[in-house]
């Protein structure tokens, strides 16, 4: 089984990324499972309910998310009732949504996918580990293919939390940074792991924002208005290779598509 992990959306320009380009991946990679980090994909920031649809019609099986998902407030609207749409696990009890779940891939296999978000230079939410413990023992029980977003600022935090799932998932992808890493490899016990799959959004920017701002804001040092950039999009992602069986990843390989 292969499963395509597409990297932080941002804006119009990554979704129109996802649009012209993914189902030529897909092809590509003979994809039989698509799951997309889409916290940024309305607006540059948040999610809405159109967004995420526009999102399951261009090809996306799954949607995970991060500290932005809350960005948007009509998300409070649909979150309850959006099975495809990942919000962080370790947000605290009663909070809308769900932090993992099971959905339906090829040969009526089940996929788990979990999301947790991490805490160094982050929001403060309860401890990624313990939550992820307790999301993982739960799908473990109910399917061997199981995915894990790790949203998180700090490189250690992420490489950390894939050596403590090391073994007991399929892939553990970092995510948040927008930045594609080349750190990709199978850990002891079959474990695909990589620190950031990048971003899908305009190549020519700061983390996809205009670049002018973001330098003007550092010279600065005064608030800016964030604004989406233009230009040559990319589409960034990785393509994790499962035995179905065992749930053990055999490769991950980077991908990173340009559209001008």
């Amino acid at each position: 089984m292969n499963l395509l992990f597409i990297g932080d959306i941002v804006g119009h320009p990554g979704r129109m990324a996802v649009q012209k380009l993914l189902k030529t991946v897909q092809q590509e990679y003979a994809i039989d499972f698509t799951i997309a980090n889409g916290e940024n994909a309305a607006g540059g920031n948040g999610i809405t309910r159109d967004v995420a649809e526009e999102l399951y019609r261009s090809g996306v099986n799954c949607l995970t998310s991060g500290n932005h998902i809350w960005d948007k407030k009509q998300v409070f609207e649909f979150i309850d009732h959006d099975t495809k749409l990942i919000r962080p696990a370790n947000y605290p009890a009663g909070t809308p949504g769900r932090g993992f779940g099971l959905l339906q891939g090829p040969k009526n296999i089940m996929i788990g996918v979990a999301n947790f978000s991490g805490r160094v230079f982050m929001p403060p939410l309860d401890d990624p580990f313990q939550v992820a413990n307790k999301a993982v023992t739960h799908l473990a029980a109910q399917t061997k293919v199981i995915f894990v977003d790790i949203h998180a600022e700090a490189t250690s935090e992420k490489i950390a939390l894939g050596w403590f799932l090391a073994g007991r998932v399929s892939a553990v992808c970092g995510t948040h940074t927008h930045v594609q890493t080349a750190d990709e490899r199978i850990l002891p016990g079959g474990t695909a792991y990589i620190s950031d799959v990048g971003m899908t959004g305009p190549r020519d920017s700061v983390l996809g924002v205009k670049t002018e701002t973001i330098v003007n804001k550092f010279l600065t040092q005064l608030p800016v208005r964030f604004e989406v950039a233009g230009g040559t999009v990319q589409l960034n992602g990785v393509v994790v290779e499962v035995n179905e069986s065992s749930g053990k990843a055999l490769s991950i390989v980077r991908v990173q598509k340009f559209l001008d």
